[in-house]
């Protein structure tokens, strides 16, 4: 039996939700979620301090939702030797993301949810918050920051994602892996993540606009154009490979850099770095001051970048902060400088 102090909080999700003649809704509540995964053992349950803090999907959750979450996680992190989060899965790669660059101390902060809505014969919730459970109270977890327990595993929150539309087994950190495994009778961590230092101070309410731009065959330059007419104090590629865009947009965030706002740089594929490598395409971006941000999402680089824009005063404090926050977190190799 693993022991100590947990808070669990219950931010709506699948994992709560119950199927209605109008499709699936939040209905249970934390304590119903809390008696759930008595049946898989591990924890004493009973001690455990259950939270509602939230009964929506987390397709319907914005940014200020999640900062507010985030708050309650620091106060219960501050009384407790773990803290649970139960989530919607559509967005926790973000909601993972924007603690970690929040959070410090050695309480493990872990989100879990479930693909199978509560009232499946065959939900994948209880089990996944047991094994939350049992990770939060394991000694194992402690200095880990923020995690994801998924179908047994322990994953890294930078570099987390969600990788399947409906499997039970949904999660991973492609290029990381996961850190720990989680059975119902131990627990065993098998790597220490990267912690980078906190990017983004407690108190912030809401963050700065940044848009994120995918790129596709023959994408113009009408996204980027947008995203800036909109107010974006940022911008994010999705790129094709390894860091590429299309002539059209390398143009275009070439003045926009000029302009002072940030371009980050991410990838549309799965798994891998981004680099300036191309004539026309990345090496351009890179020569006009665009940030690579080396192995994350576009999902996680808004997070990152946003983060930065709100802690920071010009670009080049962003472009500064970023880098070593990326550096850090193992995100880019220590001796890049774009």
């Amino acid at each position: 039996m693993f022991v100590g102090s947990l808070c669990l909080l219950a931010a709506g999700g699948t994992i709560a939700t119950r199927t209605t003649s109008e499709g699936r809704a939040v209905a249970a509540d934390a304590a119903e979620l809390l008696d759930a995964a008595k049946a898989f053992g591990g924890v004493a349950v009973d001690d455990v301090d259950a939270r509602d803090v939230s009964r929506t999907a987390s397709f319907a959750a914005t940014t200020a939702d999640v900062l507010a979450l985030a708050e309650q996680v620091r106060a219960a992190a501050a009384e407790y030797e773990g803290v649970v989060i139960t989530h919607g899965t559509d967005t926790m790669e973000e909601t993972a993301a924007l603690l970690a660059v929040m959070h410090q101390g050695s309480v493990p902060v872990v989100l879990t949810g479930a693909q199978r809505p509560f009232d499946d014969p065959a939900t994948d919730g209880p089990r996944n918050l047991a094994a939350a459970l049992r990770w939060a109270a394991s000694p194992d977890a402690v200095d880990t920051g923020v995690t994801v327990v998924f179908n047994d595993r322990a994953l890294p929150a930078i570099g987390v994602r969600k990788t399947h539309t409906l499997s039970v087994d949904a999660f991973h950190a492609p290029g990381r892996g996961p850190i720990g495994y989680v059975g119902q009778d131990d627990v065993r961590r098998y790597a220490m993540p990267r912690r980078p230092s906190p990017l983004l101070p407690s108190g912030v309410d809401e963050l700065p606009r940044v848009d994120v731009v995918p790129l596709y065959l023959g994408a113009d330059a009408t996204a980027v154009e947008a995203a800036v007419a909109a107010g974006a104090r940022g911008i994010v590629l999705a790129a094709f490979g390894a860091g590429n865009t299309t002539p059209a947009i390398t143009e275009a965030c070439v003045r926009v850099l000029e302009d002072g706002i940030p371009v980050a740089v991410t990838s549309r594929v799965g798994e891998g770095r981004v680099a300036g490598l191309y004539t026309g395409g990345g090496w351009d971006l890179a020569e006009a001051g665009a940030l690579f941000f080396g192995d994350l999402s576009p999902w996680q680089g808004r997070i990152v970048l946003a983060a930065a824009l709100a802690a920071e005063g010009t670009t080049a404090d962003v472009r500064r902060r970023c880098r070593a926050w990326l550096q850090e977190a193992g995100a880019i190799p220590g001796d890049v400088d774009g």
